[in-house]
């Protein structure tokens, strides 16, 4: 008889398996058996709980996506301003639990998969809509309202390119220049 809690335990470890997989194989050389075995799961299990490799990739974004929220809500709690909730967002984005090599080769991998796999770009969007409407809001308490959607087009954009050059860059992530280069970037959009 399966232990109460082991489903959620297993998909949790497959997922882990799959944005270590994807950092050390990249996405296309990995094989859902490969993600398994890793997880200590059978490749059957994976097919059965995520159907395709595509569909473990849409729920490793998926589980990304919720962590990212989390330390979202954690950092706007204590945002009491704008301009506390615009850096808020940057913080969370470059936080330490998800600025990271292998997390930062998931998201690329998920930016490739989403030219050919309609649920990842769906994903994609709603997380890209996301950023840039809760960024949007925040500059329009600071700036005309046109501005401001210009300003966390900008932002967001400015956040994912720096996710994305760091596949190339050499060495740990430096969450602390990465802000400091969108925080730059929202200061002058604000003119100050």
């Amino acid at each position: 008889m399966p232990r109460i809690g082991m489903e959620s335990e297993r998909r949790r470890a497959l997922i882990d398996a799959t944005v270590e997989t994807i950092h050390e194989r990249g996405f296309s050389d990995a094989t859902i058996s490969e993600i398994a075995k890793r997880a200590g799961v059978s490749g059957g299990l994976a097919h059965h709980y995520f159907g395709s490799k595509a569909g473990l990739l849409n729920a490793t974004m998926r589980a990304l996506l919720t962590d990212l929220s989390r330390e979202m809500r954690a950092r706007m709690a204590n945002a009491k301003t704008a301009r506390e909730r615009i850096s808020a967002s940057i913080g969370a984005s470059f936080a330490a639990n998800q600025f990271q090599p292998a997390l930062i080769s998931a998201w690329l991998a998920f930016y490739l998969q989403a030219r050919v796999e309609q649920e990842t770009r769906r994903l994609l969007r709603i997380y890209h809509k996301r950023l840039v409407s809760n960024l949007a809001h925040d500059f329009a308490n600071l700036l005309p309202r046109e501005e401001a959607r210009r300003a966390a087009e900008g932002t967001a954009a400015l956040i994912d390119g720096l996710w994305l050059q760091h596949v190339f860059a050499d060495g740990p992530p430096q969450p602390r220049s990465a802000i400091r280069m969108v925080e730059d970037y929202v200061e002058r959009q604000l003119g100050t």
